[in-house]
């Protein structure tokens, strides 16, 4: 073999073994990838129960009933579509009726939504930009919200 066809044999190998490496990774992260979806999008796209999703919208108004050993039921909605969500666990001080939620889980075959974490937001300001987007897209966005100031606390001045 001369010394050009030795090269090319290297440089193609280090491409197999690049591509092979690109592969395997790509592979492994396929299940680790979480899509943000509003309700909307869950009842359209007509999610199959048992895939992993991130839910978000605000949740539904006199929806929020709480069972035993922390179980919590609530609707998120976009104004549009709700899906209840089960969730068992200690909830974020934020979390509360009319305010913005973003949940990760998996749908049931009864179309209710298992999370097994559940973020609260603040406001607007703090939304992620698909759940704030799919907020506007339903007329629910408070456009010229002046994001919440926290209140002082003992010894601090205003």
């Amino acid at each position: 073999m001369t010394r050009k066809q030795r090269r090319m044999v290297l440089i193609g190998s280090a491409l197999g073994v690049l591509a092979i490496a690109a592969v395997l990774v790509l592979n492994a992260m396929r299940g680790s990838i979480v899509f943000f979806n509003s309700p909307t999008d869950v009842v359209e796209k007509g999610a199959k129960p048992g895939d992993r999703i991130r839910l978000g919208g605000l949740v539904k108004e006199g929806t929020v009933t709480r069972g035993e050993n922390l179980a919590v039921r609530f609707e998120v909605t976009d104004g549009r579509n709700s899906i209840r969500v089960a969730y068992q666990g200690l909830l974020p001080d934020l979390f509360r009726e009319g305010q913005g939620v973003v949940t990760e889980g998996t749908l049931d075959t009864g179309g209710i939504f298992k999370a097994d974490s559940v973020l609260a937001k603040h406001d607007e300001t703090y939304m992620p930009k698909e759940v704030a987007d799919a907020l506007k897209k339903q007329g629910h966005w408070k456009e010229g919200a002046e994001p919440h100031k926290a209140a002082p606390t003992v010894g601090q001045r205003q």
